[in-house]
């Protein structure tokens, strides 16, 4: 039988609870109100992004429902009461149909005559397109806001799973060079040494260009370029404990190698484990966004935070400036928020913090 908490006797009689390491972090956690807010923020996203995932939200960023570039709603009302009554009558004529040629000049005259008498055969169902949306659309008309909430699932999906590819294999490097030592933890340095002699945006950039674009492919780039921090970290922390008591007394009992790294030793540095997933998370968001940016991240039928970054210099020069800045509101928000509770997990986990 387990028990998460213990009752003992205190001075006045009335039993005093002893809190484990993961209840004690979590109420420091709840007594800090922006680590508690930025909690709230990013389990919104994860919700958004889950939605995502599963096509119950987003699903329809591609259709055109709009004009190209159709301004926000409130943006198209504005202009409309400041038009000119000229320029009202020029835009009428603009519109107005142009004839150059007669059907009987018309090379392709004949065929079109033929396509006209058959046109009642086929049921046409055209749907008027918007003149704006509420936040506006981009170049083929579709839908800023559902574009952005499939772009932000994206980038969170991006960001969380090439997070937990990056921390498994760091980890299992870092306990492994850590534990044994020895000609196994040099050859680990070494190729540690060689990871970390290139820049990582070179690194990611030339994988990226071998391994082509798509949502797989930034995951398990990302895994194979951003390890090394954690593995630093993790090595560091099992060359400290390894020959610690109680690793020597489940030595003593018979423990295998396998069971003392991954059963009595990660545990105890598992909250680490959790700052450094959350600090990947944001990073790998961000390095997501500058490989769309650059070409080399999603699809060309996927859509990203970055990918939608790539159009704006495109649009800026047209003055449309709407899918700029929804992008740029939804990535502050999350990389901020994510920041913010990063924070806050390091303080509240944190085994010297004395609260």
């Amino acid at each position: 039988m387990t028990s998460t908490v213990q009752a003992a006797p205190a001075m006045n009689g009335t039993p005093e609870v002893h809190r484990g390491f993961w209840a004690l972090g979590w109420r420091r956690l709840k007594r800090d109100k922006v680590a508690m807010i930025s909690l709230m923020v990013v389990g919104a996203f994860l919700a958004i992004a889950v939605a995502g995932w599963f096509n119950i939200i987003g699903d329809g960023w591609r259709k055109e429902v709009a004009i190209p570039y159709a301004p926000p709603s409130w943006l198209a009302q504005s202009a409309e009461e400041t038009l000119p009554p000229a320029e009202e009558e020029a835009g009428a004529k603009t519109n107005a149909p142009i004839v150059t040629m007669t059907e009987a000049e018309d090379p392709i005259g004949k065929e079109l005559a033929i396509a006209r008498q058959n046109m009642g055969k086929y049921a046409s169902v055209e749907t008027p397109l918007r003149e704006s949306l509420p936040f506006g659309g981009d170049l083929r008309g579709r839908d800023v806001i559902v574009k952005t909430i499939k772009g932000t699932s994206t980038s969170v999906f991006v960001g969380i799973f090439g997070a937990l590819f990056t921390l498994l294999l760091g980890t299992v490097l870092g306990a492994i060079s850590g534990y044994f030592g020895g000609k196994v933890d040099d050859f680990l340095n070494w190729f540690y040494s060689v990871f970390t002699s290139v820049p990582d945006m070179l690194l990611l950039l030339s994988f990226a260009a071998v391994a082509g674009r798509g949502i797989k492919t930034i995951i398990i780039v990302m895994a194979l370029t951003s390890w090394t921090g954690t593995y630093r970290l993790v090595r560091a922390e099992y060359l400290k404990l390894k020959n610690r008591e109680f690793v020597q007394a489940a030595s003593a009992i018979g423990a295998s190698d396998a069971r003392r790294i991954f059963v009595h030793i990660l545990p105890n540095i598992s909250h680490l484990l959790l700052v450094q997933f959350s600090l990947l998370t944001v990073a790998l968001i961000k390095y997501e966004a500058i490989l769309s940016f650059l070409g080399f991240g999603v699809g060309v039928t996927q859509v990203s935070l970055g990918s939608m970054l790539a159009e704006a210099p495109a649009e800026l020069v047209q003055g449309v400036w709407w899918q700029m800045v929804a992008v740029t509101i939804a990535m502050s928000l999350l990389v901020t928020a994510f920041s913010l509770l990063i924070d806050g997990l390091r303080d509240a986990f944190d085994p010297k913090a004395n609260k």
